[in-house]
């Protein structure tokens, strides 16, 4: 602790201890000389106080990002303690809510409405043992970026930026185009004139909401700890990350899930392969996304495919490069290849076609934003289960996607 805090501290204790003396009327030989004492005290260490600041100036500067940035890392520390399973005791017992876990939903609850018990969406990482959480990246809009709870998800392997906002619309506008450079003709020539610099919102609205539902039994309430802890998160996360995988590709964009990529009108290039699958179709999209600056090279490109291509790649001999698996090629060139039976529609037709997508990201800005409104609201029914004393629990998420440049992503059809 700083000289300067630790004598404040004291003062106030001084100025506590005078107020209880000065206000007697007949005061003692030895509370007189309490307060002179004190007095004394006080005016020195009014000294000691300019010294410890001047003293502690050049520390202060050294700690001023530290400082700046210890509000968002505290809460992260915070998070990263939470204890599930409390929340499920304090549900299905009224067992009161204490350390971490307590101050955390106390916070939710200030900033917004809910029907049951806020979970913040770092909860729902799964951990070994209870891990620290160290600071989060935070975009230029300043909401905290929290890829790194469903980082095994499609979406994130992708390159979505997944976004906490705590209410409202959030609306990001996304450059269209810009300014050009011209050379000046001749030596008294002019150069070209301004153009506009045109800008595009891609908004997240808080208009789909996704429902998990848990129960858990009264034989599993009873053997509370980290079987309990874990079991929960995983479950959780794995339920919400599969839903929302589902949905950011293939929402349908209506009946209350959000517009997806696969689906919605983002107007992003889609190109009919009509033949069999091969290093050279995803070749030809790497080139468009050159052509068109979205990327710097094959590295930065990354490929969402079904496991049926990959399985008709890797048993695919390439006729140009000697031994070697159309698969291996697009490996070695892609920045990475992600597979998914969740993300991507089943084959259809004869023969069997599907789609894969490809995303780059341009400039650091991610392809696809996933906004998170606020917290988990976890929500018990106290009816259903009551016959055998188990606990019925709904997890309410409300969630929305969006595509921030068009440019960054293509889809390939008709994949055979």
């Amino acid at each position: 602790m700083l000289e300067s805090v630790k004598i404040s501290r004291r003062q106030s204790e001084i100025r506590q201890a005078l107020a209880g003396l000065v206000g007697k009327e007949n005061p003692t030989e030895d509370e007189t000389r309490s307060m002179a004492a004190l007095d004394a005290e006080y005016r020195a260490n009014e000294t000691r106080f300019r010294a410890a600041l001047i003293a502690e100036d050049t520390e202060r500067r050294e700690a001023k990002d530290d400082l700046e940035t210890r509000g968002s890392n505290e809460w992260n520390e915070l998070v990263g303690r939470f204890e599930m399973r409390q929340v499920a005791l304090f549900l299905d017992e009224g067992r009161v809510l204490n350390g971490p876990t307590a101050e955390i939903v106390s916070e939710l609850r200030n900033r917004g409405g809910y029907r049951g018990v806020p979970i913040p969406w770092g909860a729902l990482e799964v951990r070994a043992g209870e891990t620290l959480a160290s600071g989060v990246v935070k975009p230029v809009t300043h909401a905290p970026i929290i890829d790194r709870l469903f980082a095994p998800s499609v979406a994130a392997r992708m390159g979505a930026a997944f976004i906490s906002i705590d209410s409202g619309e959030l609306d990001y506008p996304v450059t269209t185009s810009g300014v050009v450079a011209t050379w000046s003709s001749s030596e008294l020539g002019a150069v070209g004139g301004p153009t506009a610099y045109s800008t595009t919102d891609k908004p997240l609205t808080p208009a789909n909401t996704l429902g998990v539902q848990m129960k858990i039994t009264r034989k599993a309430m009873k053997q509370s700890g980290d079987a309990l802890e874990q079991a929960v998160r995983r479950d959780m996360n794995g339920a919400i990350g599969q839903a929302m995988d589902k949905a950011v590709f293939l929402g349908a964009g209506a009946s209350g899930e959000p517009a997806g990529v696969l689906v919605g009108s983002y107007g992003i290039t889609s190109t009919s392969i009509a033949a069999a699958a091969s290093w050279g179709a995803f070749r030809s999209a790497v080139v468009r996304f050159l052509n068109a600056n979205a990327a710097a090279g094959p590295g930065d490109v990354v490929a969402l495919i079904r496991p049926e291509v990959w399985d008709k790649l890797d048993a695919l001999l390439a006729s140009d490069a000697g031994p070697k698996f159309e698969y291996d090629r697009m490996k070695e060139n892609l920045g990475g290849i992600v597979m998914s039976s969740n993300a991507l529609a089943a084959p259809t037709g004869s023969p069997l076609a599907t789609t894969a997508l490809l995303t780059t990201k341009a400039g650091g800005v991610a392809p696809i934003f996933v906004g998170a409104w606020g917290a988990i609201d976890l929500i018990r029914d106290v009816f259903s289960d009551a016959a055998s004393g188990g606990l019925r629990l709904t997890a309410l998420a409300t969630m929305d996607v969006t595509v921030s440049r068009p440019s960054q992503l293509q889809i390939l059809t008709n994949i055979q």
